[in-house]
């Protein structure tokens, strides 16, 4: 069932938002060559905590993981699509991209957002695959309206990415939040336009485009991260976003 929220819960969780982006901007300012993924994590877990609100990801578990998550960030380099477990030897080095995907929960309810940070020098070609994906965000929030539908999202997600020379992750999915981390409904990453459920007034949902160089097959491993087979990098940005009578409002912008 998709939950309606109501403007007080919009409110709330606009507060939230706003926490969440301080915490993802100042940890994307730690990013440089030599930083370990735990000092990234102590860091996030300290100003999510110190902002009175709650790690969302810090011993989650979903259906599909073997294990509770164990850390407030997922940090997934390179090859790494999402999931991505921090530890002191998690390293960046120069060249690598990295997604910083975190949420939490401020008076109960919960927001959630990614950005992908390039490690110094970037090959070229891998930059432009991060600028797609993060337009391929802002082109599906603007379609993100009352009336226009969840296949109306996965097809401004594609076809950004795609007119871009790059393919979208078709097994992973955005995904309604709010009264709890993961909610309906899902949001793919591809679509065709008119189709699917129609979007409404209340309707809260964290849409997390992803996408690689070439279609590949995605991987779950053994710490539950997924991964591209073909070791291509994988780029992946995310906004919550409150559904209106009017424009659409990023909660986590």
């Amino acid at each position: 069932m998709i939950t309606i929220k109501t403007k007080k819960d919009i409110e709330i969780m606009k507060v939230g938002g706003k926490i969440l982006k301080k915490t993802l901007s100042q940890v994307a300012q730690l990013i440089k060559p030599g930083v370990d993924g735990l000092t990234l994590d102590n860091f996030a877990y300290k100003f999510i905590t110190d902002n009175n609100c709650v790690p969302a990801f810090l011993n989650y578990r979903a259906d599909f993981m073997s294990m509770p998550f164990p850390a407030t960030l997922c940090i997934s380099k390179n090859n790494v699509i999402v999931h991505g477990v921090p530890s002191k030897k998690l390293i960046l080095n120069d060249g690598d991209i990295v997604s910083i995907d975190c949420g939490l929960a401020y008076k109960n309810l919960f927001v959630d957002s990614a950005i992908t940070v390039c490690v110094g020098k970037v090959e070229p070609r891998t930059k432009k695959l991060v600028r797609s994906v993060k337009d391929s965000l802002n082109q599906a929030i603007y379609t993100a309206k009352v009336g226009n539908t969840i296949g109306d999202i996965g097809y401004a997600i594609q076809n950004q990415v795609e007119a871009t020379g790059f393919n979208v992750i078709r097994e992973l999915v955005g995904h309604g939040v709010g009264y709890q981390l993961h909610e309906e409904p899902e949001i793919y990453n591809f679509g065709i336009k008119h189709s699917g459920i129609k979007l409404k007034a209340g309707y809260v949902i964290a849409i997390e485009p992803m996408a690689t160089f070439d279609r590949t097959v995605v991987i779950q491993n053994n710490e539950d991260e997924f991964v591209t087979a073909n070791d291509q990098p994988a780029a992946h940005f995310e906004h919550t976003i409150a559904i209106t009578d009017g424009e659409p409002i990023v909660l986590t912008k």
